[in-house]
């Protein structure tokens, strides 16, 4: 009885080949024992690289997010901060950095991994001999039908990483985003969503927002307008509303928003009914609503006390014109 002839390969001792025939008496493995032990050695090392290369890009992003939200960028903060502005923005400001780092390093770990995953099976396929031509080209077609349809949905993705990256607005916030004015509960890479003063609750995607105007960030100014006759002594109100800001300014349930002293900007504005005396005070951001209601009720009280005159403005009679019109007979009779 003839055994079977063995590969050529298997006779040489040492090789790869000779070691699979010894193991699995197979001819098939042991004629493709070089190219199996070289594409599994090469596969292997192509998932550990990635692997690694993972892990460093991972370890980087989150080194840097723990060093934009940690102390050191709080202290950096607070030595470049001016002293009169310190009261409660710090904090938010270190805040909302620190959730906007996390939210970007969450987005660039993300991608990080998609990216390093895509380019180690490419090259893993590759190492299996199979045409990536083809694989490219369907994927470049399928990714120009995908961008061409979801084109609104990347707008709006965009537009959410450079409203994080440049802090435009955050959580806490009242803004003013054209359609919406109200208050940031949630801001995402694709909707934020806003809450006006009545309630409503307004989801804004980021690709539609034009402009924003932050009423919040940094330091926010209190402003009030005080309607007068043109009959007043303009230096006198002026001292008097002055006094009364002042004080009330200085009130304990106010007093810890305000930033600097108030400054009376003289008369504003002059129509044909009176003139308007405005005056503005420097606040922590969103506290100007409080501050600005404070000051108006404390003023007109003032105003009140003082007897400042006012602008009136006269309606007609309730029967102006009545006369002009013919009698029908069919009124009521009236004693």
């Amino acid at each position: 009885m003839t055994l079977p002839a063995q590969p050529v390969c298997a006779a040489e001792p040492g090789t790869w080949c000779a070691r699979f025939y010894e193991w699995t008496h197979s001819d098939f493995l042991a004629e493709s024992a070089n190219v199996i032990v070289s594409k599994t050695l090469a596969i292997v090392l192509i998932i550990v690289v990635a692997l690694v290369t993972r892990w460093l890009l991972h370890r980087g992003i989150r080194r840097l997010v723990e060093g934009a939200a940690d102390n050191r960028i709080s202290r950096a903060i607070v030595r470049r901060t001016p002293g009169r502005l310190r009261n409660g923005s710090v904090e938010a400001v270190t805040a909302r950095r620190s959730q906007r780092a996390k939210t970007i390093g969450s987005v660039l770990r993300s991608i990080s991994s998609a990216v390093i995953l895509l380019i180690a099976a490419i090259m893993i396929l590759a190492e299996f001999g199979v045409n990536l031509g083809p694989i490219l080209a369907s994927a470049g077609i399928v990714g120009i039908a995908v961008g061409f349809g979801a084109q609104n949905l990347v707008r709006d993705f965009l537009s959410g990483m450079f409203m994080l990256l440049e802090d435009q607005y955050g959580v806490g916030d009242v803004v003013d985003v054209g359609d919406a004015i109200g208050t940031v509960e949630t801001v995402g890479l694709r909707i934020t969503t806003i809450r006006d003063i009545k309630g409503t609750l307004w989801y804004v995607r980021n690709g539609e927002i034009v402009r924003v105007g932050n009423m919040t960030q940094g330091y926010a100014v209190a402003v009030v307008d005080l309607p007068l006759a043109h009959t007043v002594d303009t230096a006198e109100v002026t001292e008097l509303v002055t006094r009364v800001a002042t004080e009330r300014l200085g009130a304990d349930d106010i007093k810890g928003d305000v930033l600097e002293p108030v400054q009376v900007l003289g008369v504003d504005k002059v129509t044909a009914e009176g003139v308007t005396l405005r005056l503005t005070a420097k606040v922590s951001p969103g506290r100007q609503f409080v501050v600005q209601r404070a000051l108006n009720a404390a003023i007109t009280d003032a105003l009140d006390e003082e007897h400042i005159p006012r602008p009136v403005v006269f309606p007609p009679p309730a029967d102006a014109g009545r006369s002009a019109l013919p009698s029908t007979g069919g009124g009521p009779d009236r004693a």
